[in-house]
């Protein structure tokens, strides 16, 4: 059987099944003010830590290349950053030997300093029969290792003959990512999520776009907007750690960047547009995988609560449900980016 023909397969049999993973989940609680949009803003050089030390008027807030008025402004640094942190270890998107792997590698970042870890931590076991997550969090690194030496890992039964294996592990991994947000949504604070993963199957490309008809247009771009939104209320940001490297090809480590603008219309969209390594960078979290040193890659994605600005908006009037506002956040000072959420979907169709 051809590529094409089996991506096409995959593609059916996930369109199916794909909205399986927004059912159980909880309806998100609505922003303060009801249109109001909080941003949480990380700014950094080309290189080094996030920076710290600016004000409000460094500032600019665009909303579908419109600036808008910042209503209210913090800094927040140090002991000021309230973030829990959430490691996911995926066992349904690697093979046995990488698992291990990721194991010895996540032992080694709470072994470090001691134990003592800089953020609230807690720990999430992704498997074929779903997600494990750890009660309470800690910053005891050394009590979070234990708890990662103890648990046993089973590898997915996925049937590797399958034709259907990469949308089996496309739908395990999106019900596993909604399993985690849902009960994030009445939760305040903000949140990190490091997935380390390589991945999930793209199920996407020119052989199986001409294959979505209107319907399951509109069913991928409804769970893309209602996954966006319980993201973005929940103040999750994401990350996306990817275990195997320098080792993997460029090609593959890339081929995510096609899908990441944001998707205005149910025509428009591809399964790719659902990626970890999407979601990760539209939510002004990473996608990492340019080494497999995942202690470091996860210092790396800590270090990101040790600064950053927490904006808020009032969003402008929406002219229809699920109505995309692409974002952007400028800043006055040169050699500085800021990375924060890449857009937003107002009035979304789910909530109503």
């Amino acid at each position: 059987m051809s590529i094409a023909a089996r991506s096409g397969l995959f593609l059916l049999f996930v369109l199916a099944t794909t909205h399986a993973f927004s059912a159980p989940q909880h309806s998100p609680r609505s922003q303060p003010g009801g249109n109001a949009i909080h941003l949480d803003v990380v700014v950094t050089p080309k290189s080094g830590p996030p920076v710290s030390g600016l004000g409000q008027q460094d500032f600019t807030v665009i909303d579908n290349q419109l600036p808008q008025t910042i209503t209210s402004f913090r800094a927040v640094s140090g002991s000021d950053a309230h973030v829990e942190i959430l490691l996911v270890l995926d066992a349904v998107n690697m093979d046995f030997q990488r698992v291990a792997f990721v194991r010895e590698q996540i032992d080694k970042f709470l072994r470090a300093d001691g134990g003592r870890l800089a953020r609230p931590t807690s720990l999430a076991f992704f498997t074929d029969k779903g997600v494990q997550i750890q009660q309470g969090v800690s910053t005891d690194g050394n009590a979070l290792s234990a708890a990662v030496n103890q648990y046993m890992i089973g590898l997915r039964d996925v049937r590797r003959s399958s034709m259907y294996e990469g949308s089996d592990r496309f739908n395990l991994s999106l019900q596993a990512l909604g399993e985690l947000v849902g009960p994030e949504a009445g939760r305040p604070g903000r949140k990190f999520i490091l997935w380390i993963s390589p991945g999930w199957p793209l199920l996407s490309g020119p052989a199986t776009a001409s294959m979505i008809d209107e319907k399951q247009q509109q069913q991928i771009f409804s769970d893309i907007v209602r996954l966006s939104t319980q993201l973005r209320e929940a103040r999750i940001t994401l990350y996306s750690i990817d275990p195997l490297g320098a080792g993997e090809s460029e090609l593959r480590a890339s081929y995510y960047k096609d899908f990441l603008k944001g998707v205005r219309e149910p025509s428009q969209v591809q399964p790719g547009n659902l990626a970890l390594e999407v979601l990760a960078t539209q939510t002004g979290g990473l996608a990492l995988n340019y080494n497999n040193d995942v202690s470091a890659l996860l210092r790396e994605c800590v270090a990101d609560a040790q600064a950053y600005y927490e904006l808020t908006f009032d969003a402008p009037p929406a002219d229809k449900p699920d109505e995309y506002h692409q974002l952007e956040v400028k800043l006055a000072k040169p050699g500085l980016t800021a990375r924060t959420r890449q857009g937003y979907y107002a009035q979304p169709a789910f909530r109503h």
